[in-house]
């Protein structure tokens, strides 16, 4: 039993040092590190830590219905406005890459020219729909009683 348990010991920094070798060596794929990379910065600029954190309220049930609680101030956000705003910044990546990928084609113009117009489609999207959230916060609706 003990030199069952001495081999094991004897082993072990073996089998340590061959797992510590495998786990710094690692290469992974550009693709997945980029996206993995992008993904973070839009959970990070979309206020994913903030929706994790305070926990606030995404909708209310009211008896049958459902009402949404939208905030009208910059301080507050609510869940379904951060996941909004995640797939807006989103689209607007797309769109820079779309851009990006589009100087790749310079012997094809007509495939050029429309991935950059798609591009620049998404991207003026994301800036118009984000300003408009904006200054739908800094100046709401007013209610007429």
């Amino acid at each position: 039993m003990t030199n069952r348990i001495g081999r094991w010991l004897a082993s072990l920094g073996f089998t340590l040092r061959r797992t510590y070798w495998k786990i710094s060596t690692v290469k992974p794929s550009v693709v997945v590190v980029a996206t993995t990379v992008v993904a973070l910065a839009l959970f990070l600029l979309a206020g994913g830590v903030y929706d994790i954190l305070e926990q606030p309220l995404a909708a209310i049930p009211f008896g049958r219905k459902v009402l949404f609680f939208y905030p009208y101030t910059l301080q507050a956000q609510a869940v379904i406005e951060s996941v909004g705003i995640m797939i807006v910044y989103a689209m607007g990546v797309a769109g820079v890459l779309l851009i990006y990928q589009s100087t790749k084609y310079a012997y094809k113009p007509r495939q050029a020219f429309m991935m950059l117009l798609s591009g620049v489609v998404l991207v003026l999207i994301a800036y118009i729909y984000l300003e408009n959230l904006v200054f739908s916060k800094l100046f709401p609706p007013q209610q007429t009683s």
